[in-house]
Formats: C-alpha cells, structure tokens, sequence
C-alpha cells in the first residue's frame, strides 16, 4: 500500500481550492481524531464511522479546548466561516484520498450546523452580559 504525505496531500488541495489555509486541514484532522475517541469512549472502544453532526460537535469541543475565546478568529483567519465550509474541506480530503465517506455522506450534512458565534464566543461571555438596546442616539 502507498503511504500518503499528509502535507503533500493538502498542498495539492490547496493549490486547487485555496479557500482554506493548509493548517485548518491539519485542525481538521485532528479534530476527526479526537471525535473518533470520544465516540470510541462511549462505544466501549469499538471504532465507527463518524457523521457529520458527530464531526461537526467534535470540531466544536476541540477548537474550544485548542484556542479557547480565539477559536473563531483563527478559523476564520483560515477561512472557515461555517460548518458548510468544514463541509467542503473534508470532501475536498475525501476527494484526494485522505478520508473515506459512506454512500450516505454528503456535503448537505454540515449546512445547517452551528452558528459560529454561538458555539465559539458564547461560552466566554458573562453569564450577566448585558446587550445595549438599539435606542436611537438623542439628538440635543
């Protein structure tokens, strides 16, 4: 079996759809890492395929203790924006023979993940936060 060069891998990918930084697909593989041993965890050991939502709270959990209150702004300093984008990247690993998918896997299964302000800011604010109302300034 021919080993494959991650980093050589995802250079190539990069070079065909720069949208993302090639350290948002190591994020990323790390990321699937840490889902599969959650799931193995709980599945008493036994490792399964994983599913685009369980990927998707995986990849929350794991920017939250990689990066803290800066995991939004690094992802989107490696152009992620939304769950629709981690989306395109894992297809774009499967597509290039980095990861496998099932016939049931799709694109469609990371659209309506999580709004990113809520999964990645959220958790660091006050508990108390007050929000200004939007009250017209005075004119005086």
């Amino acid at each position: 079996m021919l080993e494959v060069n991650f980093d050589e891998v995802v250079q190539r990918i990069v070079a065909g759809d720069p949208r993302y930084h090639p350290d948002s697909y190591g994020f990323l593989r790390e990321a699937l890492d840490f889902t599969q041993k959650q799931i193995g965890r709980e599945n008493h050991g036994r490792v399964r395929h994983v599913t685009g939502q369980e990927l998707l709270q995986g990849i929350r959990e794991f920017a939250l203790a990689q990066f803290g209150p800066m995991a939004r702004t690094v992802l989107e300093e490696w152009g992620v924006h939304s769950c629709a984008d981690f989306g395109e990247m894992v297809f774009n690993m499967v597509e290039s023979g980095l990861l496998s998918k099932t016939d049931k896997d799709s694109r469609v299964d990371f659209q309506d993940g999580y709004d990113f302000t809520e999964a990645f800011c959220r958790p660091y604010w006050p508990l108390n936060r007050q929000f200004p109302s939007a009250k017209p300034a005075s004119n005086r």
